[in-house]
Parts: C-alpha cells; structure tokens; sequence
C-alpha cells in the first residue's frame, strides 16, 4: 500500500513538470537537479559501505554546476563535465588521505558519471521539439516495465535472470515488461492520434512510423531492466538492501531511479543516432 500511495503521489506531479511549457525548462532541470541530488547523496553512502569515503560536499556541488552549465550552456556541457571530473581529481589528491585518494577520487568521478551524466539527458530530451512527448515515453515504458515485471514474476517467474545480483528477477519478468513496454507505446501512440484527430492538439507527439516507437520502446525497455540489475550490483557489492529509505515502499530514490539511469541516455543516443541517418 505505501508503494501504491507513493507512486499515486509522485506520478502525477512528475507528468505536471513534463508538460509544462518550454519556458518552465528551468523548474524541470532544477526538479531532475534535486532528484541527483538526493540519488548521489544515497550513493556516496553505498560507496562509503565499499570503503570509499568521498567529498560529499564537493561532489554535490559538481552535479549542480554540471545541470546549472547544461541548462545556460548546453553546448559546453561535455567540456565542463571534464573540467569537474578533474576537479574532483584534484580536490580528492590534495585533501583526502593518501591511503583513500584511489577509492574517494574513484567513487566521486564515477558518481558524476552514473548519476549526473546520465540524468542530464532528460532536460536535454524535453528540449527537443516534441521534447514532452519523449519524455512521457521514456517515463511510461519504465514505469510499466517495472510494474508488469513485477507482477508477471511474482505470478509465473520461474528461470532465474541473474541470481547473484538480484535472486527475484526472473526471464518470465523480464518477457513481460517488455510486453507491458510494447502496450503502453501502443496506448500512447493512440492517444496522441485522437488527440490530433478530436481536438487538433499536439501536446502528445509521436511523428515517426509506428514501428520505430515500437522498437525504442524495446531497447529503451531493456536499457531500463539492465540499470536495475547495475544498481543491484553496487548494493549487493557495498553489503546493503536498499539505497535508502525517503520513499515509502519503494527504498531510496537512487532504487526508483535505477533504470532510468541507463534508459534515459539510451532513448538520447538513439535520438541523436535516428535524426544522423
């Protein structure tokens, strides 16, 4: 019931900040900002289960200016992200131990790169010209890969997916998010129709051919069930269960963001390689 209550909650409030208009870009960055924010703080604590004993301070002011640069400036976003990565560097090597410059200046760079790199692609997708759209896509083929795995595993999971990293998966789960990935396409793909058709609206956008969505959503899909499994790895590897616990029933926001992690700059990358060829 707490997950149910939660996701009631977040869902809706997250679609609001999708399709806000263009000139709310900033209130979208500053909410995805603060969602790293918090998934960094998270993962820096399984780093420190690790061994690990980062700058928190430094890191999470590196994510800001990482968003803050990407919002202004998109264009120098990789250049800044390298500049912060040696930054990090170079902070860790001065005023960390010596003993701990290895693993503090691994885990901060990389939480950079899991975290803040990967998250950057959802302000860079809203911004594209059906930019809402792509974002509510991504969104929902997570959102229901995640439940229908849940529920088609619990049901009839028998095989197994990937035992030492997350012994409930199962290859059952895994079929059926794909399957509910493909349904809610099919349903958003219908949806943007009637709303072109009934009401001449194209606040729903999907301009490509029927089976391109269909395939992105597949890919997007698995990305997303692969993120699960990574972020499962880094638990088990640091000895914990969750990441957290702000979210009621669903553990940490670093465990409901997991497959986003990996999906979001696949959907991106994809984008950009479809629009070169």
């Amino acid at each position: 019931m707490k997950r149910v209550i939660t996701a009631l909650v977040l869902i809706p409030l997250v679609l609001v900040l999708v399709f806000l208009g263009p000139r709310w870009q900033w209130l979208f960055t500053l909410a995805v900002a603060v969602v790293a924010a918090l998934a960094s703080w998270e993962f820096l604590g399984l780093a420190e289960q690790a061994g690990a004993t980062s700058p928190r301070t430094a890191v999470l002011a590196a994510l800001l200016v990482l968003f803050a640069v990407n919002l202004e400036w998109p264009d120098r976003t990789m250049a800044i992200f390298g500049i912060l990565c040696l930054a990090l560097l170079v902070y860790c090597t001065f005023l960390r131990p010596v003993a701990q410059v290895m693993t503090d200046a691994s885990a901060s760079i990389f939480c950079l790169v899991y975290i803040g790199l990967t998250l950057i692609a959802l302000p860079t997708l809203r911004e594209q010209s059906n930019g809402p759209s792509l974002v509510a896509f991504l969104f929902c083929v997570v959102w229901a890969g995640d439940i229908a795995a849940l529920y088609v595993g619990r049901a009839w999971g028998r095989h197994k997916l990937a035992p030492r990293l997350s012994p409930n998966k199962s290859w059952e789960g895994a079929l059926g998010s794909v399957a509910g990935s493909l349904l809610v396409t099919g349903g958003l793909l219908g949806l943007a129709h009637l709303l072109a058709a009934q009401w001449d609206s194209a606040r729903l956008s999907y301009p490509e051919d029927i089976w391109y969505w269909l395939v992105l959503a597949v890919v997007v899909n698995i990305a997303a069930q692969v993120g699960d499994l990574a972020e499962s790895a880094l638990k088990r590897s640091a000895g914990v269960k969750d990441s957290g616990t702000l979210l009621p029933g669903h553990g940490g926001v670093l465990d409901r963001i997991d497959a986003l992690l990996l999906a979001a700059p696949v959907l991106w990358y994809a984008q950009v390689i479809h629009q070169q060829f």
